[in-house]
């Protein structure tokens, strides 16, 4: 599938000037952050050759792409919600305080939002008499479209989506020169047999997700 901006045009003739693409890397990771990346853009009708969802391309065109991403659109950020935040508040709230992040680090407006998916976890819920307002709750999210296989569709999330991989990534990769019995430099946190085992030998480190279910806990 080749991205376009169709999504975004929309938007735009709907009146919104600029629409922000949001992609979230490290939703499944058992340790390190997760990550959200915003595009945000305004009228235009190119986009970067070859750009398209991040696990479609290998870290060394996904590195590459990274140059011609920084003339994409008016403003880019990346935010990062760490392990710690995300067992205190759990993974959707973790991941809108990581989005906030993102969003109030773009140097722009953003009037409307496009999300990859199909549960919005962007808008914060209501809040009700048995909730706690958990960090990154107070604010009111722009207007979010759901769009499914988004980073495959949308040019806006494809970009927001590459940023956030490579932006995890490198810092996995560093995290992995602290902790290299877990081969972070090559699974990044997901769980993958050596990974699993690393688990299992030593147990968590101070990055994993200790509120999941994690394999230590089994043995």
């Amino acid at each position: 599938m080749t991205v376009s901006l169709v999504h975004e045009a929309a938007l735009w003739d709907a009146g919104f000037a600029a629409v922000a693409g949001i992609d979230e890397v490290g939703r499944g990771a058992l340790a390190g952050p997760v990550s959200v990346g915003v595009s945000v853009v305004t009228r235009c009708d190119t986009w970067p050759e070859g750009l398209t969802d991040s696990k479609l391309l290998s870290a060394a065109r996904r590195e590459a792409m990274i140059e011609p991403l920084t003339t994409f659109g008016i403003a880019r950020a990346v935010g990062h919600a760490s392990s710690a935040e995300i067992d205190a508040v759990g993974i959707v709230a973790a991941l809108r305080l990581a989005a906030r992040r993102a969003l109030d680090a773009v140097d722009a407006p953003v009037d409307a939002v496009l999300l990859d998916g199909t549960h919005d976890w962007l808008t914060p819920p209501p809040a009700d008499l048995f909730s706690l307002e958990g960090p990154g709750e107070d604010w009111q999210a722009p207007p979010v479209t759901m769009v499914v296989k988004g980073d495959r569709a949308c040019a806006s999330i494809a970009a927001a989506s590459v940023l956030a991989k490579v932006e995890r990534d490198a810092l996995m990769a560093a995290a992995h020169l602290e902790h290299p019995e877990y081969s972070w430099d090559s699974n990044k946190g997901y769980g993958a047999n050596s990974h699993l085992e690393a688990l299992r030998v030593h147990g968590p480190s101070p990055l994993h997700r200790v509120s999941w279910k994690l394999p230590f806990r089994a043995v």
